[in-house]
C-alpha cells in the first residue's frame, strides 16, 4: 500500500516536471496571440470610428457606409463561424469546458484561425461583443497546439489546453491571477497541483509577454487610492442585489436571443448577422461609444462626462445590442460586454447614493468596480474571479470588503431565483441540441471533477441514476487511482473516468449536472 501510494506520488512530480517547458511555450504563444488580436481589433475600432467621424462631416453622400460596414463585418464574422467552425461562436467557453470534459472535440487550427479572424471583423465592426472572451478559447487552442508537439497523455494535452485558457485571460487583463482563479473556479474546476502549477505559469507568462509588448496598464483600468469607509458595506449590499436581478435577465435574455435566432435557421446564417450589422451601424452613427467592445464608454463613465440618465439609456442599449449580437453567432464573447454593464449600473446606483447619502460613500468610482464584480458574479456564478480580477485591475485591496459584499448577495439573489450559470447554461444547451450529432456518435471516455456540494457527491455509484451504456471505469482521489465498484461512494474532490456508449447520450446532461 504504501509503495503504491510512494509510486503515484513520484509519478505526479514527473508529469508536473515534464509540463514546465510546456506550460512556459503555451504562455508565450498565447501572450502573443492576444497581443496580436487586441493589436488589430485597437486598428479595426480605429477605422470604424474615423469613419463615423467622416460620415458626420459629409452627411448626405455618405451616411449608409456606417450601415454597409456592419452588415459586411456582422455577416463575414458569422458566416466564417458557420463555414469554417462552428465551435468559435459566441465566447467559446462553453466549448472548451466541453473540451476539458471530454464531450467535445478542439480542432485547433480553424478554432484559432476562424476566432482570430471572425473576431476582428465582427468587434471590428462595431458588434457589442468582447475581446476577452476569444484570448480565451485561442489560448485553449494554443493550448491544443502545443500538447502536440510533444508526446503527451491525454491528462497532459487536457492541463495545458486549461492553461492557455487562463493565460488567454491574464493577458487580456494582465491579471495573471485571475486567469489562474478563473480556471480553477470556472472552466477545469480541478484543483490538482498539475493543473495549478500549469495555469500558474501560462498566466505568468502570457501577463509578462502583454506587458512587455503593450504596457503595463490592463484594458480595463479603474484607479482607487483610498480606502472605502464601513459605511459603504450596506449599499454594495444594496448593489449586489439589484446586480444579482440584472444578472438573471441578462442570462435569460441571452439565452431567449439565442432561441430566436435558432428559429431563423431556415435561411442562411449570415442574413442574421448582416441584419444586426445594420442596427449597429445605425446605432453607430448616434452614440459611437455604445458599439463595439464597449471600452470607450467605460472610460466616458469614469471620467464623469454621462449623466445619470444617459446611464440608464446606455445600459439598455448595451444590453439590447449585447443580445443581438451574441444570439446571431458572431465569434466574441460576453467577458467585456457583462464589464460595461455592470460599471453602468454602479455608477448608476453611486450617483443616486451619493446625493442622499455624500458622507457616506467617498469615491463614486468604487461603485463602478463594485458593479462589475457583482455583475460577473450573478452572470458567470465564479465570485473569486470577480473579486480577484477587480483587485488586480484596481490595485486596490482594501477594496476586498466591500467587493465581497456585493458579490455574495448578487450570488444568492441569482440563486434564489434558481438561475443557471450562463458557461453552464449555455454548454448544457449545447449538449441537449448535440445528442443525435456525429461529433459524440461515437463511444466517448469523458472525466469529471466532483464539486462539493454536487448531487454526486456523497453518493455510491449504484446511486447515481446513470442510464445503461455508461460506466464509471476509474476513480482518482489525490495520487490513489482505483476501478469503482456499484458500492463505492463518490465525494467532493473525487476525479472519475465515465465511458459513455453512442446509445446512453442521454446521460451527458446528468452528468454535467451531478458533478456540479
Amino acid at each position: 500500500m504504501v509503495q503504491r501510494e510512494v509510486r503515484d506520488f513520484l509519478r505526479a512530480h514527473e508529469q508536473r516536471r515534464r509540463q514546465l517547458p510546456r506550460s512556459l511555450l503555451v504562455g508565450w504563444v498565447a501572450g502573443l496571440c492576444a497581443v496580436a488580436f487586441r493589436t488589430a481589433l485597437s486598428f479595426a475600432d480605429g477605422l470604424r470610428d474615423w469613419l463615423i467621424v467622416f460620415v458626420h462631416a459629409h452627411p448626405l453622400a455618405t451616411f449608409p457606409l456606417p450601415l454597409a460596414l456592419g452588415a459586411a463585418g456582422g455577416a463575414t464574422a458569422v458566416y466564417l463561424v458557420a463555414r469554417i467552425a462552428p465551435e468559435a461562436t459566441g465566447s467559446g467557453i462553453p466549448h472548451v469546458k466541453a473540451v476539458l470534459h471530454g464531450l467535445k472535440q478542439l480542432v485547433w487550427p480553424r478554432v484559432l484561425a476562424v476566432k482570430f479572424v471572425g473576431g476582428v471583423v465582427g468587434i471590428g465592426a462595431g458588434l457589442a461583443l468582447g475581446r476577452e472572451g476569444p484570448t480565451i478559447q485561442m489560448g485553449a487552442a494554443v493550448g491544443q497546439m502545443v500538447g502536440g508537439w510533444f508526446p503527451c497523455t491525454a491528462r497532459e494535452r487536457r492541463t495545458l489546453i486549461a492553461a492557455g485558457a487562463g493565460a488567454g485571460l491574464a493577458a487580456a487583463f494582465n491579471a495573471p491571477l485571475s486567469g489562474l482563479v478563473f480556471v480553477l473556479e470556472e472552466v477545469q474546476r480541478d484543483f490538482s497541483p498539475g493543473v495549478f502549477a500549469a495555469t500558474l505559469i501560462a498566466s505568468g507568462v502570457a501577463d509578462f509577454t502583454t506587458r512587455l509588448l503593450l504596457g503595463q496598464v490592463p484594458v480595463f483600468s479603474v484607479r482607487t487610492e483610498f480606502i472605502p469607509p464601513l459605511s459603504l458595506v450596506p449599499f454594495a449590499l444594496l448593489l449586489g442585489a439589484v446586480a444579482g436581478l440584472l444578472g438573471v435577465a441578462f442570462n435569460r435574455g441571452l439565452l431567449a436571443s439565442l432561441d430566436v435566432f435558432d428559429r431563423l435557421r431556415g435561411r442562411p446564417q449570415w442574413v442574421g448577422g448582416a441584419l444586426v450589422g445594420v442596427g449597429i451601424g445605425a446605432v453607430a452613427m448616434v452614440a459611437p461609444s455604445a458599439v463595439g467592445g464597449g471600452h470607450h464608454l467605460v472610460e466616458r463613465m469614469l471620467a464623469g462626462q454621462i449623466s445619470l440618465v444617459a446611464l440608464a439609456g446606455f445600459f439598455v442599449v448595451r444590453f439590447v445590442l449585447t443580445m443581438l449580437s451574441y444570439g446571431c453567432g458572431a465569434p466574441g464573447g460576453i467577458f467585456a460586454p457583462l464589464l460595461v454593464l455592470g460599471s453602468g449600473m454602479g455608477l448608476a446606483i453611486g450617483e443616486i447614493v451619493t446625493r442622499v447619502f455624500p458622507a457616506a460613500v467617498g469615491d463614486v468610482q468604487v461603485f463602478a468596480v463594485i458593479g462589475m464584480a457583482a455583475y460577473f458574479t450573478a452572470i458567470v456564478r465564479a465570485p473569486l474571479t470577480g473579486i480577484v480580477l477587480m483587485v488586480e485591475m484596481t490595485g486596490n485591496y482594501a477594496l476586498v470588503l466591500p467587493l465581497v459584499v456585493a458579490c455574495l448577495a448578487a450570488y444568492g439573489v441569482a440563486d434564489y431565483l434558481r438561475d443557471r450559470p450562463i458557461y453552464e447554461a449555455l454548454l448544457e444547451r449545447d449538449l441537449l441540441r448535440a445528442q443525435s450529432s456525429p461529433e459524440i456518435g461515437g463511444t466517448l471516455l469523458l472525466d469529471f471533477t466532483i464539486a462539493a456540494g454536487a448531487p454526486f457527491d456523497g453518493k455510491r455509484v449504484r446511486e447515481l441514476g446513470l442510464p445503461a451504456g455508461a460506466i464509471i471505469i476509474m476513480r482518482r482521489r489525490g495520487f490513489h487511482e482505483e476501478v469503482p465498484t456499484a458500492d463505492s461512494e463518490l465525494s467532493a474532490g473525487d476525479q472519475i473516468t465515465v465511458l459513455v456508449s453512442p446509445e446512453a447520450a442521454a446521460a451527458l446532461p446528468v452528468l454535467q449536472q451531478g458533478v456540479g
